[in-house]
């Protein structure tokens, strides 16, 4: 194309963005969370507690059964999240800094005439870029009294975060600028560790019991050597820190951190007016309870913060036109496989929740058992937009499933992979491949597969990569993920040197060693 040309293309292509009226293209209202499994949603059918704003979203929308995240992690999830991209092409694989250079979906929504905004967790180390407006926390952030930070500074903000994010975007939502759509991404640093409630739901959920998930006594055999090597079970690794416990009084610096940090062996509770010690299978419920107490009760205060968005759209005439859209950062471990965290490519942790109200264009009740990643997500909000989906981008727009019916080509598989060797809870790096019926995973630095039949054995209890009947499945799977790393363009180059772990430095002021750990 000679430049002339070029250039007349470039302006068409501007005008025909700019002359969509605002009320034309849709807002969109990015919900986000950290950790929040989709089997602790009841719109997902959860055993284990209720969502009723989260299960409105999905009675009003669509719900994705089979989304998944291309690396289980917090900081890389987020990246791909804003590029479109796997971690080997954005180049955030672990906990390293996203490239403040990178364009991402942000920019590209703005040059497209929208209003963009970030409000909460964002963990990329770098400052935000492309976004109109933006108040974050720094690192992890607090769960209470936290600090966010914007272009001229940091300050307290008094009160739970959850409450405090819901509170920020809601008067971002009303101080918009109202000549524009908008795309505005709400991030909760909730349900991460340490998993404090707010002091509502932790009196609520204080004393529950909950059922054990059908793998929670899971012994490993058969499986992988990274299973048994992982420092992620809640029988050996929570720790009293993680659990709540009050050190002994006189305990003070770092006697009571390092007393905080080990892992209980016996936990002596009051029942019936008697101390009781709990040893053994007893202590490993209380610690499975203890977990979920809390977990739960921070899950309870994003689903009504949840409610108090909808509401307000709904009260202020936005409804009918702006997406709405809920999700997390990837999927958690709830005692699934004795494990809590994520990481693995096993299905609690790999699986993420994909909630989507768009009214008059969804139809209520839809559900997709399509294969999505989160690539995907940055292609679907320009195709919302009208804005072209660059070529780079390795997902492409979700639109298409709210029909409910995938269209004619729609992909057949996922590619995973996981980086972080042996990095927090020991967990072995690995990659692999998801189809509707089979997962292949391959622990690539101890060279060991797993094999699983999702319909036979949709826990992932039975290993059939040795199994002498399976090698056909086997290698079309292996086939599947060459061809996949060829076409994604995964030469490796991140599998064998990862970048220093980094954790978000700013403001400087800031103590970057409170107990929100990256972890």
């Amino acid at each position: 194309m000679t430049l002339p040309a070029a250039v007349s293309f470039l302006v068409l292509a501007a005008v025909s963005v700019l002359s969509l009226r605002a009320d034309d293209r849709p807002n969109i209202l990015f919900i986000m969370t950290d950790d929040h499994a989709a089997h602790a949603i009841s719109a997902y059918g959860s055993r284990i507690n209720r969502t009723p704003n989260l299960d409105r979203l999905a009675a009003q929308g669509l719900r994705l059964d089979r989304c998944f995240a291309g690396n289980s992690i917090c900081t890389p999830s987020r990246a791909t999240l804003l590029t479109g991209q796997y971690s080997h092409r954005n180049g955030v694989p672990v906990f390293n800094d996203l490239d403040p250079s990178k364009t991402t979906v942000a920019h590209r929504l703005q040059q497209a005439g929208y209003y963009t905004a970030m409000l909460g967790k964002w963990h990329l180390g770098s400052d935000p870029q492309g976004f109109d407006d933006w108040n974050i926390l720094p690192g992890q952030g607090r769960y209470n009294d936290p600090v966010l930070y914007d272009r001229t500074g940091h300050r307290i903000y008094k009160g739970y975060v959850t409450d405090v994010i819901t509170d920020l975007t809601l008067d971002r939502l009303r101080n918009r600028p109202k000549d524009k759509p908008f795309f505005l991404m709400c991030h909760h640093k909730a349900p991460h560790r340490e998993w404090t409630p707010s002091e509502k739901y932790r009196r609520e959920f204080a004393g529950r019991e909950f059922p054990e998930p059908p793998t929670f006594r899971d012994t490993y055999e058969g499986r992988a050597d990274a299973l048994r090597q992982n420092h992620q079970t809640v029988f050996k690794n929570l720790t009293r820190h993680d659990l709540k416990m009050v050190p002994p009084e006189g305990l003070a610096g770092q006697e009571r951190q390092r007393w905080l940090g080990q892992v209980p062996t016996e936990v002596t509770v009051r029942e019936n007016g008697q101390d009781r010690v709990l040893r053994g299978d007893d202590l490993d419920r209380w610690k499975y309870n203890r977990y979920l107490q809390d977990y739960l009760g921070c899950v309870q205060s994003v689903d009504d913060s949840v409610g108090r968005l909808l509401d307000w759209l709904d009260a202020n005439g936005l409804k009918d036109n702006t997406v709405v859209i809920y999700t997390s950062d990837q999927g958690f471990f709830l005692g699934d496989h004795r494990m809590y965290d994520k990481r693995f490519m096993y299905e609690p942790s790999f699986r993420m929740p994909f909630l989507m109200r768009w009214p008059g264009r969804i139809r209520p009740g839809t559900v997709s058992e399509a294969l999505a990643v989160n690539c995907d997500f940055a292609p679907t909000f320009l195709d919302l937009a009208g804005a072209p989906i660059p070529a780079d981008m390795h997902g492409r727009s979700l639109r298409p499933l709210f029909e409910g019916q995938p269209p004619a080509g729609w992909r057949q598989e996922v590619y995973y992979r996981y980086y972080h060797d042996p990095g927090h809870h020991n967990t072995r790096a690995h990659y692999g491949v998801r189809t509707a019926n089979h997962k292949l995973i391959h622990y690539w630095k101890i060279d060991q597969w797993e094999l699983f039949d999702l319909v036979r054995d949709p826990d992932e209890m039975k290993n059939l990569a040795g199994d002498p009947a399976s090698q056909a499945v086997m290698a079309d799977l292996k086939a599947r993920i060459l061809r996949l790393q060829a076409e994604l363009g995964d030469t490796g180059q991140f599998a064998d040197k990862i970048p220093a772990d980094t954790v978000d430095r700013r403001p400087k002021q800031m103590d970057r060693k409170h107990p929100d750990s990256p972890l």
